[in-house]
Parts: structure tokens; C-alpha cells; sequence
């Protein structure tokens, strides 16, 4: 059993490109393996700007050997009377390549026939990999490609070198004009000469000594403890960032941190104008004092050790005031303008091609918005704060700072809201109706912003579906689905009872969609949200057949759905669940298939059995009951009361036959089971549960 290490090593390749190419590569390289019948053992990834690597243990030298049994033809065809091979019983051996002595008669259904156990030649583990190597590379998934030279290869960056090795012999093959060898490079400052593995189990060891630090956890380690103590020195803490530390762990190879300062007047600028001019274009780390205020410095991790670090600290100060006086210069130009200014100015900021500009937006999403907080009863204060906000929220798109860092939008539109006066809920909407900005991110923190959230990310999947905007498998520009899930999050968490379709019938309104085209688009944008309901409960661990059960009956108050479908899955783990389940099953499966009119009176003189009187009764006595639980959300109790028909349900099944020739007999109890439907299907579709 032999190392396989294969490194590829290349220009420097962007940092959020290597994780994900190197799960690529090595699933692709294991699934190659399994295919042809190679046994490995562990195996992990390196990686750093200049190299992905892929090291898979305990590689078994040759393929495994498959063995399959051929059936050949019968016996009375491949034997003559003498009991000598005919024609076809020859060819048979001589297609397989075996001799007659290995030839065996199986006994099947049919009879005797020839058959035969045929091993298939089996190849070296490094002849193979030699072939498999080259297509995993190239094969590799990155997000944009380049191509260099005459060759027509295509990789993430220009490939410069390429170790394979099996055990201690090359894996030989070639990528353009690039062949395999056992040689790698170190850094390319500080150790930049050829590097010879003779020892696959000391690769990281080589390379370590040629000031490069392979394993990205350890570099990662390592890069965390220099910058807090190097902040420490300056009597500072690192503001933190994790996913800043996961970027520059894959810009460096080793780790060689520094400190730097900026002139204090920079500090005028709002703490996010700072942090975002040093981590965006620089990758600088923010550093604070102990109550967590912003201090005048920053923390580099600098990939390449100089003579004189204080020069690179001081490079790095030189190039960082120049940034932050470009910024002072846009906050300074900003502040001049106006709320009215650059409202108007969004008249040239186009929202969709077919949906106009960002101003129309606006006014859309206000209008939305005061019908949202009317609905949910705002006060005249709070209905006021929401419009307000809703009509300067996207006024920051056109703002200098915005401009020139684009991830600031919201929270440059709530700083400069604050700096003009604007109440404390009014500046928090701003920044929050962006919220949740990514899967599983922060929602809105108020009602206010939480309202405003919602009618943004409405007004702009009602107008994507009504320009044929509507995502697909693999296209979604717009982050609908994202956006959807959204409005459900935060409608679940603030429990704001509006009835989704009212909303999505005033938005499409105010796109002047009237008739059959509204009722349309409303029907569609319900049932994408549907899906998405349907979704968050799965992954959610909610049963597949109760969040159907709910959902398909109506997804219409949003804030309802979950706990239904928590309260339906508690009382489906009891007992006597399942015979209710069915008893109810039975109930709506007789309204299917009744060809009677949609509604009638109960007439209790046309009652025949006591069983129907029974029924009925303990139906008028529970429904009272259910009504008032349903009105303040209280599915538990309501379930609990509609439960309790079981047995009753069960007698009038067992004791009256509903469908009798007499149809007024017979319409009275179809009319006494579609009540007891009616009270259930309220909660959800019995008919969709899974029984056994």
C-alpha cells in the first residue's frame, strides 16, 4: 500500500476558489478510484494560493480483481452425441479465452446450459492514475477559468508545476506542456528553488522548511494567535472577523504579521466606513480597545518575511491613508446632500429593465408598506415611521460612499439617516428591510424595519413574476427564493397576522395588473411561497406528509403555519392517532365522492339512528369550542376538541349507511360530515397523512 500525493501548482489562485476546488478535486479523484477498483485508505487536502494539493493514503498497487460468470449455450447445442465441444460450444471458450477443461454445465430452469467464471485482467493502480489524473485536474470547478499560452488548457490559474507520486515513483503524465515529476517549490521569495520528494510522508515537512505552511487549519492557527498578539502588543484586540481570517489564510503561505497606524482625524468617519475601507481593498484587521471602541490602527498579514518589517508596516500606512482620505472625501461629500436630492436622483437608478427605476420602487414599497402596518394595527406613530422609511430607504444607492462600497447600502443609508435627523426607528428600517442578507442571517430587529422588509422583498417577487422573472433549477437572479424565505422568517418570528394573499393582491395592484393577469400572478407568487414553506419545515425535521397536510389547505397567515404543523406532528406520535387519522380519512373520502350540492341545512327530524343524533350533538357541542381556539391561535386545544369526534364519527359509520337511495336522508348526513370536515380541514387534510 503506497502514498498517493499529487500536487498541482500554479499562479496565485483567488482566495475563495481553493476550498471548494480542492472537495472537488479529491471527491473526484475518490470516485475515480471506487470506479476502477482501487482500495485507498484516509485522505485530506493542502492548500494555498500557490498549490492544491491531495494526499490519499494506503493506494493498492494493482486494481482489484472482478469476476463475473458467463452463461453460454445449452448443453444439446455444445455437445455432440459423443460428448465432444460442437462449433458454438468452441467459440464460447475461445471468446472467453479459456480452455474447455474450465468449462462447467449449470443446471437453470431451462435446462443445462455452458457457463464459465471469467476473471478480467487487472491493471497497475499507477498506469491507471495516470490516466485518471490528468481529466480530475482539468475537471476541477472554479468560477471563472483562463487559458494561457498556446495550449489549450483551462484551469483557475496558469499551471506551473505538478507533482504525482505513487508511493516513490512518478505517476507519469502530461497537462499542456507541463509534465509530471516529484518536484515542488517553496516560497517563491523566500525559498523559490526546486524541491525534490523522495518521502511523500514528508511533504508538509519540505515544505515547511521552504516557508510554507501547507495544512490550511494549521495556517489558519496560526495566523489567529499572531494577529491577537500582535494586537495585544499595542495595547488592542482584534475586532473580529471570521471570515476575513478564512480569506487571508488563503492569500499567505506563512504568516508574517504587522502592525500599522492611521492619523486619528480618519476617526470621524462612522466605524463601518473604516472597517470596510481597511478589510475590503486591504484585508486589514480593525483593532479596538477594551469597551470596543475603533482605535487608529490595523493588523497585516503579510505573506513574505522582509529585512525590515517596520518599512512594510509603513508602506502599508502610506497606502491605507490614501484609502481613507478617499473615503473622508465621499462620507465629507455625502453629508452636503440631501434625503430629497438623492431621492430624486434615484430616477436614474434602474430597479428592472421592465419594472422602472429605484424612485418608482420606493413609492411602490410605501405605499405596500402603510397597507401592511394598517393591517396589522400600527399605531398612527409607528404607520408614519414605517412610510418614512420606506421612502428614503434606498436613497443611499446613490450616495458616494455606496458607490464605491457597494456592501454598505442600508447601513450608510441608517448612519446618514441619523446624521439628518431622522427618528431611531426611521434610520434602523433603513439598514434593516435589507435583512436577512444571506441564508440563515440576522432578521429585523423592530417591527417597524420588519414591515418595511417584508413589502420590499414582496413588491420585488410580485414584480419578477409579473415580467416572467420566475427562478428556475439553476437561475435565480433576483434571490427570490432567498427573499421568500425571508418574509417567512420574519412573519413567523413577529407573529404579524396579515393574510399573505391580501398582500400580494395590493402589491400586484400597484403594478396596475388588473383581472385575470392579477389573480394569475397572485396564484403563482402563493404557490412559490407554498414551496418554500414546504421547504423550511423539512429541513426542519417537520414529517413530509403533516407539513402537506397544513400547507395544502392554506399558507395564507403565514404565522400560523409552523405551529400547526408543530401541534398535528405531536398528535401523530400518539397512539390513537392513527385510527382517528383514518376515521377522519373516511369523512372526507365520502364528500369526494358524493355527488351532492355544496351546501345544505342539517334537518335533525330527518335523523333516523341515534348514532346521527349522537354525532351531531357532540359536533354543535365542540364547535363553539374550536371557533374560539382557532381565533386566538390555539390549535392544540382545537385539535384536542376535533379528536374527541373519533368514536362518534366511528358509531355513524358502524350504524347509518350515507348513501341511500332516499336523497334527502342522504344529503342530511352528507351535509352532518362535511360540517365535521369543514371543522378539521380549518388545521389540515387528514387525507394526506400517512397511515399504515
Amino acid at each position: 500500500m503506497n502514498t498517493l500525493l499529487l500536487e498541482i501548482g500554479s499562479e496565485e489562485i483567488p482566495a475563495g476558489y481553493i476550498i471548494p476546488a480542492l472537495k472537488a478535486l479529491l471527491a473526484n479523484i475518490e470516485k475515480q478510484l471506487k470506479d476502477q477498483r482501487i482500495s485507498h485508505g484516509e485522505s485530506k487536502y493542502y492548500g494555498t494560493p500557490k498549490r492544491l494539493t491531495i494526499e490519499i493514503k494506503d493506494v493498492a498497487g494493482m486494481q482489484s480483481a472482478l469476476t463475473s460468470e458467463v452463461t453460454g449455450p445449452p448443453e444439446k447445442i455444445a455437445y455432440d452425441a459423443d460428448g465432444n465441444l460442437t462449433v458454438p460450444g468452441k467459440k464460447f471458450a475461445e471468446k472467453l479465452g479459456i480452455a474447455e477443461s474450465e468449462i462447467v454445465l449449470k443446471e437453470t430452469k431451462k435446462g443445462k446450459y455452458l457457463s464459465a467464471i471469467v476473471e478480467e485482467d487487472v491493471s497497475d493502480s499507477k498506469d491507471i492514475l495516470a490516466n485518471i489524473l490528468p481529466a480530475a485536474i482539468l475537471a476541477t470547478p472554479f468560477p471563472k477559468t483562463m487559458k494561457w499560452g498556446s495550449q489549450d488548457v483551462f484551469f483557475a490559474r496558469p499551471i506551473r508545476s505538478i507533482c504525482a507520486i505513487l508511493g516513490s515513483d512518478v505517476v507519469p503524465f502530461k497537462i499542456g506542456d507541463i509534465a509530471s515529476s516529484n518536484k515542488i517549490y517553496g516560497h517563491r521569495f523566500m525559498s523559490p528553488d526546486q524541491i525534490e520528494v523522495t518521502d511523500v510522508s514528508k511533504y508538509s515537512d519540505l515544505l515547511k522548511d521552504a516557508f510554507v505552511i501547507a495544512d490550511i487549519e494549521e495556517r489558519k492557527a496560526l495566523v489567529e494567535t499572531a494577529i491577537n498578539e500582535k494586537a495585544k502588543s499595542i495595547n488592542g484586540n482584534i475586532l473580529p472577523d471570521d471570515e476575513l481570517v478564512d480569506i487571508v489564510t488563503n492569500l499567505i503561505e506563512q504568516p508574517e504579521v504587522t502592525a500599522g497606524k492611521f492619523d486619528d482625524e480618519f476617526l470621524e468617519l462612522p466605524d463601518e466606513v473604516l472597517i470596510t475601507t481597511m478589510r475590503e481593498h486591504q484585508k486589514y484587521f480593525a483593532v479596538t480597545d477594551d469597551s470596543g471602541k475603533l482605535l487608529s490602527n490595523f493588523i497585516v498579514v503579510n505573506n513574505t518575511k522582509a529585512k525590515d518589517m517596520d518599512l512594510v508596516s509603513r508602506g502599508h500606512e502610506k497606502v491605507i491613508r490614501a484609502r481613507l482620505a478617499d473615503a473622508q472625501f465621499f462620507y465629507r461629500a455625502d453629508l452636503e446632500r440631501s434625503f430629497d436630492d438623492w431621492i430624486k436622483s434615484l430616477k436614474g437608478v434602474m430597479f428592472q429593465a421592465k419594472l422602472g427605476s429605484m424612485y418608482d420602487k420606493s413609492k411602490r414599497v410605501a405605499i405596500l408598506a402603510k397597507f401592511i402596518a394598517e393591517k396589522v394595527k400600527r399605531s398612527a406613530e409607528e404607520t408614519e415611521n414605517v412610510v418614512r422609511a420606506a421612502e428614503i430607504c434606498k436613497a443611499d444607492l446613490v450616495t458616494f460612499v455606496v458607490d464605491e462600497f457597494p456592501k454598505l447600502q442600508g447601513v450608510i443609508g441608517r448612519i446618514y439617516a441619523e446624521k439628518k435627523s431622522e427618528n431611531k426607528d426611521v434610520s434602523t428600517a433603513i439598514e434593516e428591510h435589507y435583512k436577512p442578507v444571506r441564508s440563515g442571517g440576522d432578521l429585523p430587529s423592530t417591527i417597524t424595519g420588519s414591515i418595511l422588509s417584508i413589502a420590499d422583498k414582496i413588491d420585488t417577487i410580485c414584480g419578477c413574476f409579473s415580467v416572467g422573472q420566475i427562478p428556475t433549477g439553476a437561475s435565480d437572479p433576483y434571490a427570490l427564493r432567498r427573499q421568500s424565505i425571508g418574509i417567512i422568517q420574519i412573519i413567523q418570528k413577529t407573529g404579524l397576522k396579515i393574510s399573505l394573499k391580501s398582500i400580494l393582491d395590493e402589491s400586484t395592484k400597484l403594478y396596475n395588473i388588473e383581472g385575470d393577469s392579477k389573480d394569475k400572478i397572485v396564484t403563482n407568487v402563493y404557490s412559490f411561497m407554498q414551496s418554500r414553506i414546504d421547504h423550511l419545515l423539512s429541513e426542519d425535521g417537520f414529517s413530509k406528509d403533516i407539513i402537506a397536510a397544513v400547507t395544502s389547505v392554506s399558507v395564507d397567515m403565514l404565522d400560523e403555519v409552523r405551529s400547526k404543523v408543530e401541534v398535528l406532528q405531536k398528535l401523530t406520535a400518539k397512539d390513537d392517532f392513527e385510527p382517528l387519522a383514518v376515521a377522519f380519512k373516511r369523512v372526507v373520502n365520502i364528500i369526494k365522492k358524493a355527488d351532492s350540492p355544496d351546501s345544505f341545512d342539517i334537518d335533525q327530524t330527518l335523523f333516523e339512528h341515534d348514532c346521527e343524533t349522537n354525532l351531531y350533538i357532540k359536533f354543535k357541542n365542540i364547535s363553539s369550542e374550536v371557533t374560539k381556539a382557532l381565533e386566538v391561535s390555539d390549535f392544540g386545544t382545537s385539535l384536542s376538541q376535533i379528536a374527541s369526534l373519533k368514536d362518534s364519527v366511528d358509531d355513524f359509520f358502524d350504524n347509518a349507511m350515507v348513501m341511500v337511495d332516499d336523497m334527502k336522508i342522504k344529503n342530511n348526513r352528507l351535509a352532518l360530515l362535511t360540517k365535521i370536515s369543514d371543522l378539521f380541514a380549518n388545521i389540515a387534510d387528514f387525507s394526506k397523512i400517512t397511515t399504515k
